[in-house]
């Protein structure tokens, strides 16, 4: 898929925030449980998009790391 995400696709991941950085698009927020976590990646792959990383931040992080 060419091109960066913007936060007009946060509806389609569930209300995450979506926000394009360069030539990267950062996907953050909380998910429920690790099955939402492998929805999410489904709809990566689905989307041809390249996984760079995934973090888990501690609640607290969750507010400092947001783009």
């Amino acid at each position: 898929m060419a091109g960066v995400l913007d936060g007009r696709w946060s509806a389609w991941f569930g209300g995450l925030q979506i926000s394009g950085q360069g030539e990267e698009t950062v996907i953050c927020g909380q998910l429920a449980d690790q099955s939402a976590l492998h929805g999410l990646l489904t709809k990566v792959r689905d989307l041809g998009l390249c996984l760079i990383s995934v973090r888990r931040l501690d609640a607290g992080q969750a507010g400092d790391e947001a783009p």
